[in-house]
């Protein structure tokens, strides 16, 4: 990944000639449409004489729209009609703005809409009357961007490295706008894995989708996956990105591809769903970690008592703190039908896992997605693997079409001791999974076999009644009080729940482990609820016998020795 460096490193100087000018927050507001705009230069360049000379052809046609036959001769989905590029921008350093601006006019309109996205226009002539268009423009014109030279997965890791570098000089999070190149790969190969038969099927066609598109890097590893599978395969790509600048990257890559760009969306997937009705074999998704949903509150809420399971949020709402269950229920809702059936892959931290007891929203969606047998494994990650964040977080694998041995059954996989330790941090990111790891883990999920690592239980196994122990109310004198039908009153300050695992017979599990400590207690069970967590550590705890006091002391002791030395040290 040289390229990536060198290239990333050479944009990064040309930010540098912005300061004192632009706040460096608002670096990247110039920066990263120039190097959208210089890529699609680059792309364009071996075709785009061929364009101008067909122009005064196409002028003599009657054609209203022209775009796709100008993309023909261009030989993408996108062309540029103007006569200037970045070489010819160079030559001419008076009129550097209105030539910018009527190379950027020149595009598709497709393409043109991406640059809209970034908000570049504004900044044409305030770059300008600062005298730095021409030289920012002229330094673009240097940096070679050919796809002979710059392959399009290592584009995607230089918008990437350029994002990553401005959000951290304006203390924004990083990991917002996209996720590590290999925990995608892990994500991509965990959900391919057992489809593999499948996908090699000649002519086959799929369609992957990511409702939190970021700059594409899941839509296109995706992609490159299947195209090493089976070449002769097509994966269409959907997805939908509510950051402007994410979403323009996204799209732009789309469009160099030749996937269809349009089915890009622009937005939140909550309150405006770009790909309404829509239903996709594969799915995809890093949603922001314990991000609230009070913005969009009042739509969610209402989509939830309206409509029901009718809608996408049917199961139950989260907390306001955290909508990374409200991804997943949109995500679900656009399964296909359960005789072709859809898998999901989404990362989540550990608050989904065990947040909320039963009868909250995050149990009852658990519970939903338990019940239905939709879940297929969890993948527990090492920390720091992310840009913003040093916390575990975990892959959920959810389908609605399991394989036969899986039905009724969770794999739970630990990886968290799968990584190497980058020689440099990125923020947060001091960890990275490796290929190596990478093939272990999705071995050890697509065997299916328990081991050190990997354990399989029934779906039951995550699940519990809550039962509400009540004690009886009494009086001064210790006595029991009754009401006027002669019904023993509870006493609320001694109400207490209990967790019965759902494999066990709520009355059994209450005389043995309740009643030989108060034998006065009774059940409540007008407040009985199922609820269900998956405590994933307490599946792999592992005993570590206490250390001998004999050890123990001959530290304090050596540790005390040291101590006064240094202390002898000091008054000397």
């Amino acid at each position: 990944m040289v390229n990536v460096k060198e290239n990333a490193n050479f944009i990064w100087e040309i930010a540098d000639l912005l300061r004192g000018d632009y706040k460096q927050s608002d670096y990247g507001k110039v920066i990263l449409p120039l190097t959208v705009l210089r890529r699609l230069d680059c792309v364009l360049e071996p075709t785009k004489q061929k364009v101008l000379d067909y122009l005064p052809k196409i002028a003599t046609m009657n054609i209203q729209n022209t775009d796709p036959v100008l993309n023909s001769i261009a030989g993408f989905n996108f062309h540029n009609k103007s006569k200037f590029d970045f070489e010819k921008l160079k030559a001419d350093p008076n009129n550097i703005a209105a030539n910018l601006n009527n190379y950027i006019n020149g595009f598709s309109i497709n393409a043109r809409e991406i640059i809209d996205y970034f908000g570049f226009n504004e900044h044409i002539s305030k770059l300008d009357d600062a005298d730095l268009l021409y030289m920012i423009v002229k330094r673009f014109g240097e940096i070679d961007l050919h796809p002979n030279k710059v392959s399009n997965l290592e584009m995607g890791y230089i918008f990437e490295e350029l994002i990553r570098r401005f959000s951290e000089l304006s203390n924004e999070t990083a990991g917002e706008h996209f996720t590590p190149r290999e925990v995608i790969r892990l994500m991509v190969n965990l959900l391919f894995v057992n489809d593999k038969e499948i996908l090699t099927k000649e002519g086959i066609v799929r369609t992957l989708y990511d409702p939190t598109s970021g700059t594409g890097g899941m839509l296109s590893i995706s992609e490159e996956y299947v195209r090493e599978l089976n070449p002769d395969a097509r994966l269409e790509v959907f997805g939908q990105e509510v950051n402007p600048e994410s979403y323009a990257i996204c799209k732009s890559d789309m469009l160099i591809k030749g996937q269809n760009a349009s089915n890009i969306k622009f937005g939140n997937s909550f309150t405006n769903d770009g790909l309404e009705n829509e239903t996709f074999d594969y799915m995809l998704s890093n949603p922001p970690f314990g991000v609230e949903w009070k913005k969009v509150q009042k739509q969610v809420e209402d989509e939830h008592e309206k409509r029901g399971f009718g809608g996408r949020f049917g199961a139950g709402l989260p907390r306001i703190s955290d909508g990374s269950f409200l991804f997943l229920q949109h995500m679900i809702s656009k399964m296909k039908p359960a005789n072709g059936g859809s898998r999901i892959g989404i990362v989540f931290n550990g608050s989904p896992l065990f947040t909320g007891g039963a009868g909250s929203g995050e149990s009852d969606i658990r519970k939903w997605i338990i019940e239905n047998d939709m879940l297929e494994a969890i993948v527990a990650m090492p920390d720091q693997l992310f840009y913003n964040t040093g916390i575990f977080t975990y892959i959920w694998i959810v389908t609605n079409r399991k394989a036969k041995e899986r039905k009724g059954k969770i794999q739970l996989v630990n990886a968290v001791t799968f990584y190497n330790k980058m020689s440099r941090s990125l923020g947060n990111k001091r960890n990275e999974i490796g290929e190596g790891h990478i093939e272990t883990i999705t071995r050890m999920y697509g065997d299916f076999k328990e081991n050190e690592f990997s354990r399989i239980y029934d779906n039951s196994e995550f699940g519990y009644w809550q039962i509400t122990v009540e004690r009886p109310l009494r009086d001064e004198g210790g006595n029991i009080v009754k009401d006027g039908k002669g019904k023993l009153k509870s006493d609320a300050n001694l109400r207490d729940n209990e967790r019965v695992p759902l494999k066990e017979d709520i009355q059994t599990y209450f005389e043995r482990e309740v009643l030989p400590h108060v034998p006065d207690a009774w059940i409540d069970n007008s407040k009985t609820k199922k609820g269900y967590e998956i405590n994933f550590t307490k599946f792999f705890y592992k005993y570590k016998p206490l250390r001998r006091l004999s050890e123990i002391r001959a530290d304090i002791l050596a540790l005390e020795k040291e101590t006064e030395g240094l202390l002898r040290k000091a008054i000397e």
